[in-house]
This record gives structure tokens, sequence and C-alpha cells, in this order.
């Protein structure tokens, strides 16, 4: 009998993870577009990203363009550069300063910590949408 329970229960437990699971699934206000990209260290564009405390932008990514962060060398972060609190619109890019993402939108004084991904003074508002973001070698690969 117990042999017959086994096998269940690790089926269950399997079928019941999920990767994709994340703080941002219930967001109303943004869209998960497929993201795959591998930024080369090599490449001057990308250099920055070879020294801790130091970002690029990505325009041609996400919703709004993605916001890549070494915390590290062994630690990167990749958050969409759209204010996750309203809807996309001609003002919802962000702009970047140091670790400070902020809104531009007159509406909100929306500001959010590119290494946390968290808004900087009210906790229950969306945090910013992030990617996966994985040193392999001389390559950080950005993906969802």
């Amino acid at each position: 009998m117990k042999f017959k329970i086994i096998p269940f229960l690790l089926a269950l437990t399997l079928l019941s993870c999920n990767k994709d699971d994340g703080p941002n699934d219930n967001n109303p206000f943004l869209i998960t577009p497929i993201v795959n990209v591998s930024l080369n260290l090599n490449l001057p564009q990308f250099n920055a990203l070879l020294f801790p405390g130091s970002s690029v932008e990505l325009t041609q990514q996400g919703v709004r363009g993605i916001i890549v962060y070494n915390v590290n060398n062994s630690l990167y972060t990749a958050f969409d550069l759209s204010d996750p609190n309203h809807i996309p619109n001609e003002c919802s890019r962000m702009e970047v300063e140091g670790i400070l993402a902020s809104c531009p939108c007159e509406s909100d004084n929306n500001v959010y910590d590119i290494v946390t991904g968290q808004h900087n003074s009210d906790p229950t508002l969306f945090p910013l949408q992030q990617y996966r973001a994985e040193r392999i070698g001389d390559n950080v690969v950005i993906s969802n």
C-alpha cells in the first residue's frame, strides 16, 4: 500500500510547483512579454555590467525597456521600466538615476529601488516587474 502512496505524493508535489509564480502574477496593469536575451559582457555596450553597482538599460525589451543591475558580479537584477502601478502610457517609462527608478508621470511620485524592485515609500503598491537574470561565463542571460 505504501508503494502506491509514495508515487502519488511525489506526482502531487511536482504538479503543484510552478517556477513562473511570482509577485507580479496578479498585476492588472502589466502584461508579461516574452524575454530571452543574452548580454555579452565583452561587447562595449554591456561593459558597464562588469562592475558592481552599475546598470544597463535595454530599450527594445520588456514593456517599456528593462534595467539590468550588477549587484556583486555574480548576482544581477533585471526589472521592467514600466511603472507597475498604472496602465502603460506615454509617460509611464521610468527614468533611472543611481539605484532609483522614478515615474515621470505628474499624477504620481512613484520611486522604486532597482536592486529589490520595491516601491520606496509604499510597500502595499505593486513592485517592479522582475525578470530572471543569470550570469553564465561572460554573458548575462535575461529571461522569464
